[in-house]
């Protein structure tokens, strides 16, 4: 985790010093790699990966493909030199059959060009107003919403309380595979990934909704995923309506549902009666009730905080790339 930074200290002698390479973990967790473009130092569990003719684009090409090696790895059977130097990956060549570096320089610069944008999208979504034959920007502060200042989550009262005391639960409806139509509706399943959603369709049903909690009964059991869209929902997973409509509360009340997903398991399902009585812990008024508001600011404060690092993101993307011309 982390980008592999484990600490920060100040020490300068009897260190490795490194900078600008990739690192691939040789112990521990065996083959997860990491690019590093600053000056660092190292233990002797990573070994540098190291080429002074490749750009920082170059490198970020080669970590994915290199970070595959830990499926071959473990505890049990640690990298070393000799393995990592006879360690073979697939790249992109050339019809001389060198590795195909303008490919991959270029395959990566698109691809922070189109983040970039989706950042932009963000940005102007939660913050731009469009109306009137105009465009405005909304003048509020990037960081904090408003409010008033939030306590921290570790000193807001929490309490438990069960699920159907702050949603109702409905079934899904399943969707068979020959007769779904392609389309533009969620068609939200049992995926721990792409917020549940595994096809869009343009069939119908009583299922569709905006505003709901879905919780997988089966496949990833227990994950829980926010949809402040229209979607449909299969019998593979349960649609929560929130007793208090909220987007903010119901993405904070999904990652809390998400969190007692170790319980269960392939062979013991989530099913609607003990997703009824399933606890969670929420952040509670002084009257016993959930409280809403709180849960409310505290993600609207997270957002804020994410258009704040798509900003410096952008920035920091458009300072670069006056550094290549």
């Amino acid at each position: 985790m982390n980008n592999g930074v484990d600490n920060f200290i100040s020490n300068n002698g009897s260190v490795r010093a490194f900078g600008n390479c990739i690192t691939i973990a040789n112990s521990g967790s065996v083959g997860q790699a990491f690019y590093h473009p600053y000056d660092f130092v190292a233990s002797d569990h990573v070994t540098e990966l190291k080429n002074e003719n490749l750009s920082r684009h170059m490198y970020m090409f080669l970590l994915p493909i290199i970070s595959r090696l830990s499926e071959k790895y473990n505890f049990n059977h640690e990298i070393n030199d000799v393995r990592i130097r006879r360690e073979k990956i697939l790249l992109p060549a050339t019809t001389e059959g060198e590795p195909d570096w303008a490919f991959m320089e270029k395959y990566i610069r698109e691809r922070e060009e189109n983040l970039v944008e989706e950042y932009k999208q963000c940005i102007l979504n939660r913050y731009v107003i469009r109306g009137g034959g105009g465009v405005f920007l909304l003048l509020i502060s990037v960081v904090g919403g408003g409010g008033g200042v939030l306590l921290p989550l570790n000193q807001a009262d929490w309490r438990e309380f069960f699920i159907e005391d702050v949603a109702t639960i409905e079934s899904g409806r399943d969707i068979y595979e020959d007769e779904r139509k392609e389309g533009n509706t969620p068609y939200v399943s049992s995926s721990s990934q792409n917020n549940g959603v595994c096809h869009f369709v343009s069939n119908n049903n009583e299922t569709k909704e905006a505003g709901c909690i879905s919780v997988n009964r089966n496949g990833s059991v227990g994950y829980a995923f926010y949809h402040p869209y229209p979607a449909l929902y299969s019998n593979d997973c349960r649609k929560l309506r929130m007793k208090v409509p909220s987007k903010h509360a119901g993405i904070f009340i999904a990652a809390q549902i998400t969190a007692q997903r170790g319980k269960y398991s392939y062979g013991y399902k989530m099913g609607t009666g003990r997703l009824k009585r399933q606890l969670i812990l929420l952040p509670a008024t002084a009257d016993g009730e959930p409280d809403w508001a709180y849960m409310e600011q505290y993600i609207r404060e997270q957002e804020d905080r994410l258009m704040q690092e798509y900003r410096e993101y952008i920035d920091k993307y458009f300072h670069q790339r006056e550094s290549w011309k």
